[in-house]
């Protein structure tokens, strides 16, 4: 089931395929909470922003340079921390990740003015870097690979829930204890996670090399070659693609949709609703999807292709509010589906032992995405252009679609799927 090559790998001899499977489902769990829990810390402000600027008699803009501070701090150092992934360990990395941002989060609510809190959320950005590669590097090591498509959309699926009930969670706790009691739940519920991996997180791997393995390997200089590789580096665009197209339909649907065809903000936000919902449901049907064929650019096609022309009716096409919520929840489901396709195909081009470095990297594309989207798109809708919002998502679902298709496949069978 896995190459001896690999030094997470366990030895079939170990255990029955009943066992085995206990433990990967164990293994699955722990990470889907951390993942959850990383999206509680991505939600946590946006829907306190009011709240937060009035206690703080600042502007929007000001309270979003926090936010700023955030993706800043996320793109630059997720790439290192997928490094110390590789090198000391993802249990290490994960833990030391949740304790961060615990302590982060209850510096941003205790600690007194405005510019504690931007540092604080820059150091929540720090802890933000180490759960892609350390939660990816878990699950490839940890999880048989008939199953690994199923593993990814959990873990995605995960992400989705942790930013789908934050708000409710968030304002309820908000209504109670205020804002700043709001972070300390949210604090706490990070310390009790990474708690729960000290506890329970024996059945993780600790320790990705051996000392000394990476000097003899070539250390820095292998990873850098392996990191600026085509296949990776194409990888990386494909991330950044899609953080651009999904910026520009999550947040700027309803406001959009509005300028447009004068759509009621109460129809877009159904829309709207039913593309996320339904993108959740999808990553799950997508894990089953991607650990029946090995063939990931072509699920990634045909859902890019349906998107594509989702965007372009969203643009030009007054639809009645029944067909624009039909079509937005189809495209939801499809984008739901592209999901673990998008992580094998990441997964296939990346060597044993250096799982970490890759899915750091690649995932700076969101960090991009997410830094670049919310300026461009906000001086569209600004200059009152609001059509050319849905063009450019439809040009990077393109983009991306052709980074996907045009893919040199991994010459021969990986070692981890012997």
């Amino acid at each position: 089931m896995s190459s001896t090559s690999d030094p997470f790998a366990i030895p079939a001899s170990e255990a029955g395929a009943d066992r085995q499977k206990l433990r990967e489902g164990k293994v699955i769990a722990l990470i889907a909470i951390a993942h959850f829990v990383s999206h509680v810390h991505i939600m946590l402000l946006p829907p306190l922003f009011g709240e937060v600027r009035e206690a703080f008699g600042v502007s929007y803009i000001q309270i979003g340079l926090a936010l700023t501070a955030f993706n800043v701090a996320s793109a630059l150092l997720q790439t290192p921390a997928g490094f110390l992934v590789d090198r000391i360990g993802p249990r290490a990395m994960l833990t030391g990740g949740l304790l961060l941002g615990a302590v982060a989060i209850a510096a941003a609510a205790l600690l007194p003015g405005y510019w504690f809190f931007v540092i604080a959320y820059g150091f929540l950005g720090l802890a933000n870097t180490v759960y892609h590669p350390a939660d990816y590097s878990i699950l490839s090591a940890t999880v048989a690979p008939k199953r690994i498509g199923k593993a990814f959309s959990i873990h995605t699926f995960a992400g989705y829930l942790g930013s789908g009930v934050t708000p409710a969670i968030v304002l309820a706790c908000a209504a109670i204890w205020g804002w700043r009691g709001a972070f300390l739940f949210a604090a706490g519920l990070s310390f009790a996670t990474a708690l729960l991996l000290i506890v329970a997180g024996s059945i993780l791997p600790r320790v990705a090399h051996k000392p000394g393995d990476s000097g003899k390997a070539g250390g820095a200089k292998v990873g850098l070659d392996l990191l600026l590789s085509g296949p990776v580096l194409r990888n990386l665009l494909f991330f950044f693609c899609l953080a651009m197209a999904n910026s520009g339909i999550q947040t700027f649907t309803v406001v959009g949709m509005g300028a447009i065809h004068g759509t009621p903000f109460s129809v877009a936000n159904v829309a709207l609703s039913g593309f996320l919902l339904l993108s959740a449901g999808g990553v799950l049907l997508g894990g089953i999807i991607a650990d029946r064929t090995p063939h990931h650019e072509r699920v990634a096609a045909i859902g890019f292709a349906c998107t594509s022309t989702m965007a372009i009716l969203m643009a030009w096409v007054n639809m009645p509010a029944a067909v624009l919520i039909g079509v937005m929840s189809l495209g939801g489901l499809l984008n739901g589906i592209i999901q673990p396709s998008r992580d094998m195909m990441v997964r296939a081009v990346t060597p044993p032992g250096s799982f970490g470095k890759v899915f750091g990297f690649v995932s700076t594309g969101f960090n991009l995405g997410g830094m670049i989207s919310p300026l461009l798109f906000g001086w569209l809708m600004d200059r009152g252009d609001p059509r050319a919002i849905f063009m450019i998502v439809t040009g990077f679902i393109l983009l991306a679609l052709v980074t996907a298709i045009t893919r040199r496949k991994p010459e021969g069978t990986a070692s981890w799927t012997r």
